[in-house]
């Protein structure tokens, strides 16, 4: 896969790290096989909040968008403008990710800021909606990342 972001760009390496760190903290705490869609908005590593996704919550845009804004105004009051990422299972559904990839684009522009979404797994991070990423077939913690 392509490391990038939706605008086609390298993405910096401080930004590649963090990703990667999403990654691995993904496969060390999620150990069940299958589980619900979580969307996480903040600093991996740092202060995030969490919204899980239950199989029968029927989201629309306008939800999601007042989901986005309430979980990412902690960060934008300290003048942080925080990752937005979705950890699934591998095979999780591509039409999920679009959506919550709508509603980061909608929250964006009515909180002022570029937010931008990732999908992260047990073994890769990728963007929604150019299909950039990176995926790991063996991932270590001590691992350089890139």
């Amino acid at each position: 896969m392509s490391t990038g972001t939706g605008l086609q760009e390298p993405l910096p390496l401080l930004l590649q790290r963090v990703l990667r760190g999403a990654v691995i903290s993904h496969a060390r705490t999620e150990r069940r096989r299958v589980h619900p869609p979580v969307l996480h908005v903040g600093v991996p590593g740092g202060e995030v909040r969490s919204f899980e996704i239950g199989s029968d919550d029927d989201l629309d845009l306008a939800l999601r968008v007042e989901v986005l804004e309430a979980m990412a105004r902690a960060s934008l009051e300290r003048e942080v403008v925080p990752l937005t990422w979705l950890t699934r299972t591998e095979s999780g559904p591509d039409t999920e990710d679009l959506a919550w990839a709508a509603a980061v684009g909608a929250a964006s522009g009515e909180l002022g800021v570029r937010l931008d979404l990732v999908v992260v797994t047990r073994r890769s991070w990728r963007d929604p909606r150019s299909g950039a990423g990176r995926a790991w077939s063996r991932l270590r913690a001590a691992e350089p990342a890139g």
